[in-house]
C-alpha cells in the first residue's frame, strides 16, 4: 500500500508540473483575449484617429497647392481604397466638389441628419483646430461609423466616413487567430510539458528506486552522474556517497558479526567437548577406577600373602590404568577431530607399504588369535592423504577384525584389499564371523558403542576405535562403512588417489 502510493505521489509530480505549465500558458492566452477586446479596439480607434488625421491633413495640402483636378481625384480615390474610406469634400452651398462614395455623396441633407443626431449619443474621440471626429450611429442602417468633419483652409468642408465594423471584424480576426494559436499552443506546450516533466521526474524516480533498495541493504545500483551542478545531480551524487559509506560500514558490521558469531561458536563448540569430555570420561574410567580401587584395597589389606596373587592384582592395576590411559588419548584425539581442532599433513604415499606395516605390527595380536591374513599387492597404489591417521584407521579396522574373527566352515582368517577406481582407492578389512544386525550396523559409528560389552572388555576394546575412524573420514568427506558378508563383515574406506 506504501509503495503504491509513493508511485502515486511521485506521478503527481509530473502531473502537478503539467498542469501548472499548462495553466500558465491558458492563463496568458486567455489575458491576451481579454486584452485583445478591451485593449485592441482602442488601439484600432487610436489608430484611425491619426490616419484620419493624417489623411485631412494631405487633403487640406492638396487645396493649399491646387493641381489638376483629374489627379487629385485620383490621389483622393487611392486614399479612399486604401484606407476603406468614404470622403465627401463640400463647398459652403453643399455642392459636391468630390465624393468617393456616390451614396455617401447624394446624402447630404442625411448627413447633416445623421450629424445632429450623432449630436445626440455621440462620442467624441478629437476636436481641435476645426477638425472633429466623432463615433456616429446610423439609425436608417442601424450601423455605427468613425466620422471626421472639418472645414479645410479653402473653406471647402472635408467628411472622411470609417464603419466601425471594420474594426469589430479585425479585433474578430485576432480573437480567431489567437484561439487557433493558443489551441495550437496548449497542445505543443502539453507535449513539450510532459516531455520536460519526465525528463526532470526520471532522475527523481530513479533516486527513489536506489533508496528504495538501500532500504533492503541493496547497493547495487548508483545513481547515474550527469556531470552537472543542478540540484538533483548534487542529490544523487550525496546519495551515491551515502551508498558507498552504508556498504562499507554494512560489510564491516558483517565481518564483525560473522568473526563474533565464529567466536561465540568456538566457544560453544570448546564448552560442549569439555563437557562431553567429561561426561564421557567420567562414565568409560568408572569400571576400571573401580578395579583398580578394589585390587589396590587388597593388596594394602595383604588379602592374599600368595607372591604370585599380588603380582596379579598388580597387573590388572597395571592393565587398567593402560586403559584408562589410552581411553583419555583416543577421547581428546577424537574430540579434536570432530571439533576441528586438528590440521591434516596430507602427502602422496603408497598405501600398500603402509598396510604391510600395519599388520607386520599387529603381528603378536594375529598370532595369539591364530588367525591368518590375506593380503597381496603386487601394484603399487598412491593415495594423497594424511599417513599418520590412515595409519590409524587401517589399525583400528585391523583391531577390530581380530576380536571379532571367528571359524566360519572351519575357516578364521582376515581378508586386506586394494582396489582402484574411478578417482580413488579402496581399501577394505574382511573377517570371518557372524554378521552385525541390522539395526546395529549404523550404531557401530557412535561413540563407547559395543555390540558385546562383556566380549570388548575382555578383548580390551574401548568403544572409540570406530568412531576415530568416522571423525577422520567425515573431515575428508570420502566413502566408508560396512558391509554384511555371507560368512563374515567387510569394513571399507577410500582415499583421492594421484
Amino acid at each position: 500500500m506504501r509503495l503504491n502510493s509513493l508511485r502515486y505521489k511521485t506521478k503527481s509530480i509530473r502531473i502537478r508540473l503539467f498542469l501548472i505549465l499548462s495553466i500558465t500558458i491558458l492563463t496568458i492566452i486567455v489575458a491576451l483575449i481579454l486584452m485583445n477586446n478591451i485593449i485592441l479596439k482602442s488601439f484600432f480607434l487610436y489608430s484611425k484617429e491619426q490616419t484620419l488625421l493624417d489623411v485631412y491633413n494631405q487633403i487640406n495640402e492638396f487645396y493649399k497647392n491646387p493641381e489638376d483636378s483629374d489627379k487629385m481625384k485620383d490621389e483622393l480615390q487611392k486614399i479612399a481604397v486604401n484606407n476603406n474610406f468614404d470622403i465627401l469634400i463640400q463647398k459652403e452651398n453643399y455642392i459636391n466638389v468630390y465624393t468617393s462614395n456616390r451614396e455617401f455623396g447624394l446624402s447630404n441633407i442625411e448627413i447633416n441628419k445623421i450629424l445632429e443626431e450623432s449630436n445626440k449619443e455621440n462620442e467624441l474621440l478629437y476636436n481641435k483646430d476645426n477638425v472633429n471626429i466623432k463615433k456616429v450611429a446610423d439609425s436608417k442602417t442601424n450601423m455605427r461609423y468613425i466620422l471626421l468633419s472639418a472645414r479645410l483652409d479653402n473653406g471647402y468642408y472635408l467628411y472622411i466616413k470609417l464603419p466601425l465594423q471594420f474594426i469589430y471584424d479585425s479585433v474578430k480576426i485576432s480573437n480567431t487567430f489567437l484561439y487557433l494559436i493558443g489551441g495550437a499552443t496548449v497542445i505543443i506546450s502539453g507535449i513539450v510539458t510532459m516531455f520536460i516533466a519526465k525528463r526532470f521526474t526520471e532522475p527523481i524516480l530513479e533516486l527513489n528506486d536506489i533508496a528504495k533498495r538501500m532500504a533492503k541493504l541493496d547497493f547495487s545500483k548508483k545513481y547515474q552522474e550527469n556531470g552537472a551542478e543542478d540540484e538533483i545531480n548534487n542529490l544523487g551524487k550525496s546519495i551515491n556517497e551515502m551508498s558507498r559509506k552504508l556498504e562499507t560500514t554494512i560489510k564491516q558490521l558483517r565481518t564483525s558479526n560473522t568473526e563474533l558469531e565464529r567466536d561465540i561458536e568456538e566457544k560453544s563448540k570448546i564448552d560442549e567437548m569439555r563437557r562431553t569430555f567429561i561426561s564421557d570420561v567420567s562414565h568409560e574410567l568408572k569400571t576400571p577406577i573401580a578395579l583398580i580401587q578394589g585390587y589396590s584395597e587388597g593388596l594394602i589389606e595383604n588379602v592374599n600373602s600368595d607372591e604370585e596373587n599380588r603380582k596379579f592384582y598388580a597387573e590388572v592395576i597395571q592393565d587398567e590404568a593402560n586403559k584408562m590411559d589410552k581411553l583419555v588419548k583416543e577421547l581428546l584425539e577424537l574430540m579434536k577431530l570432530e571439533y576441528g581442532g586438528r590440521k591434516f599433513n596430507n602427502t602422496n604415499f603408497n598405501i600398500v607399504e603402509l598396510v604391510n606395516e600395519v599388520i607386520r605390527k599387529s603381528k603378536v595380536m594375529l598370532e595369539e588369535n591364530k588367525i591368518k591374513v590375506k593380503f597381496e599387492s603386487e601394484e603399487e597404489h598412491y593415495v594423497y592423504a594424511d599417513e599418520f591417521y590412515m595409519e590409524q584407521i587401517l589399525t583400528n579396522y585391523l583391531t577390530n577384525a581380530i576380536k571379532n574373527a571367528d571359524e566360519i566352515e572351519k575357516e578364521k582368517y582376515i581378508e586386506i584389499k586394494i582396489e582402484e577406481k574411478e578417482s580413488t582407492v579402496r581399501i577394505s578389512v574382511f573377517n570371518t564371523g557372524k554378521n552385525i544386525s541390522e539395526e546395529n550396523l549404523n550404531k557401530i559409528w557412535k561413540r563407547f558403542y559395543k555390540e558385546d560389552s562383556s566380549r570388548n572388555r575382555e578383548a580390551g576394546g574401548s568403544g572409540i576405535g570406530l568412531s576415530l575412524v568416522k571423525a577422520i573420514m567425515d573431515n575428508y568427506k570420502n566413502e566408508y562403512g560396512v558391509i554384511n558378508k555371507y560368512n563374515g563383515v567387510e569394513f571399507y574406506f577410500e582415499l583421492n588417489k594421484i
